[in-house]
């Protein structure tokens, strides 16, 4: 079926690509300036540092649970109220994460925060993905995270100087005005698309998807944080992928799934899923690490981590601008694979960072982390949707979503675990003790992004490839 455009109009078709910026603006400063904060945070809420990523996999995955309904709730409700609720609900969950005064009531504040920003991205970019043809969606949506790329670049800044010089709960209070102003341009100029028909939600379909992710997601923290028995983990994993079995087993005799099988007869976007799902297990995690290994092991203050962290925004958005040329020379095939081959490297060179490494040097890797990153998210995302046509993208583009959230979520899991395993368990006392941890860390989450480059080398070969060579 031949994807056809909307008619929207000018005005509605130019602003939109600001309108969906905003979210993501949004939703990227909250990551970037709750990342320097962790070590601040942890000490004010008197926990491990270490142990700080449940605050981080909360949201992750309250997001990834609510994304399935996500297709559904546009499609009936219209993507005009769902957006406004969505930010509405991030700014509300904004102030109630500002106002904590433990990790259980700040892990409850990012839930509430998770709940509208599962909407905010998935609405904004279906939106996209129905208004303008496959031949303008990566440049779109390349303009679209250059704004939102603006988070990453003051974020860790403003974060920094927030949490030295006033208290970490500015970190979320900034979040307010512009939530107001979201909410303000999503009700003047939000475009109120719905489905062409009302179907069935798949109650069953997403209970068996939901409680998958989150079996899985806890024996990953059973591992790092909780500290559960090997047993236990063991059957909340065996569980979880039941469930995921379940799941498929019952989406081929439904007659509305939340993510047809038939998705996945598309080659770009299975592998597309399948490289989402495993390469951003590594780049997902250095969100995290950085900030971390910045303060604990390097014993540099927040704002110095912070203004550390501008030339990795730098160099992604500059990056930004060449994406698309970038994929229409060579093709997503071989920049994915080389381009998450030189991720995986790179994260492993962090392995021989120390204190006598030169500051240029470190500067320089933090630089080449933004632009690889930057090429590699644009890339995966617009890659396994590429070739759907209007009939799948409401459920392709949740499903894109959902394995976004899940593998950044696990990702920062598995860091964790790495991180408590090479430290013995122990709370980092000193930046002498913890160093080894976070090499040991990034030497383990590099190689596994090496190994995982080789998914991309299975895509067509023409795919997104307009220059006749």
């Amino acid at each position: 079926m031949p994807v056809m455009p909307l008619d929207i109009s000018a005005q509605v078709k130019k602003l939109l690509p600001w309108i969906v910026a905003i979210a993501f603006f949004m939703q990227s400063l909250d990551a970037t300036i709750l990342n320097i904060a962790l070590p601040s945070m942890a000490a004010d809420l008197k926990v491990n540092p270490l142990q700080m990523q449940s605050a981080i996999i909360a949201y992750m995955l309250t997001v990834a649970l609510v994304i399935p309904v996500c297709g559904w709730i546009s499609d009936r409700f219209g993507t005009k109220k769902v957006f406004f609720f969505a930010v509405a609900l991030f700014t509300l969950g904004s102030i109630f994460c500002a106002v904590a005064w433990s990790l259980p009531v700040l892990v409850t504040g990012r839930v509430v925060q998770g709940l509208g920003g599962a909407l905010m991205m998935p609405v904004g970019r279906l939106v996209i993905l129905k208004v303008y043809p496959r031949s303008e969606f990566v440049k779109v949506m390349s303009f679209v995270t250059i704004p939102g790329l603006l988070g990453p670049l003051l974020g860790p800044t403003v974060g920094g100087w927030l949490v030295e010089y006033f208290s970490w709960h500015w970190i979320f209070l900034i979040n307010v005005p512009m939530g107001i102003l979201g909410c303000f341009v999503a009700c003047k100029f939000m475009p109120d698309l719905r489905g062409a028909i009302r179907t069935k939600f798949d109650f069953i379909g997403f209970m068996l998807f939901g409680t998958a992710m989150v079996m899985i997601s806890f024996a990953l923290e059973g591992l790092s944080e909780l500290h559960l028995p090997a047993t236990f983990v063991t059957l909340l994993f065996v569980l979880g992928f039941s469930c995921f079995l379940g799941y498929w087993w019952h989406a081929f005799k439904f007659e509305f799934p939340l993510f047809p099988p038939s998705l996945f007869k598309i080659r770009s976007f299975s592998i597309g899923i399948m490289g989402n799902l495993f390469a951003r297990l590594g780049n997902g995690s250095l969100p995290f690490l950085i900030p971390l290994l910045l303060q604990l092991a390097l014993g540099y203050s927040p704002a110095e981590a912070g203004m550390m962290m501008i030339p990795t925004a730098l160099c992604a958005i500059l990056t930004k601008s060449l994406v698309r040329y970038i994929i229409n020379f060579f093709g997503y095939r071989w920049v994915l694979t080389v381009n998450t081959l030189l991720l995986g490297l790179l994260i492993c060179s962090f392995s021989w960072v120390d204190k006598e490494m030169p500051f240029l040097l470190l500067l320089v890797m933090l630089g080449a982390t933004g632009a690889i990153n930057s090429l590699q998210f644009t890339a995966m995302n617009t890659v396994a949707l590429f070739q759907l046509d209007d009939d799948l993208a409401s459920s392709g583009n949740a499903l894109l979503a959902v394995v976004v959230q899940l593998s950044i979520s696990f990702g920062v899991a598995i860091s964790a675990i790495l991180l408590a395993y090479f430290n013995g368990g122990q709370p980092a006392v000193s930046s002498i003790e913890v160093l080894p941890a976070f090499q040991g860390t990034f030497l383990g989450v590099g190689l596994f992004t090496v190994f995982s480059a080789f998914i991309f080398y299975f895509l067509p070969t023409q795919i997104g490839m307009t220059h006749k060579k």
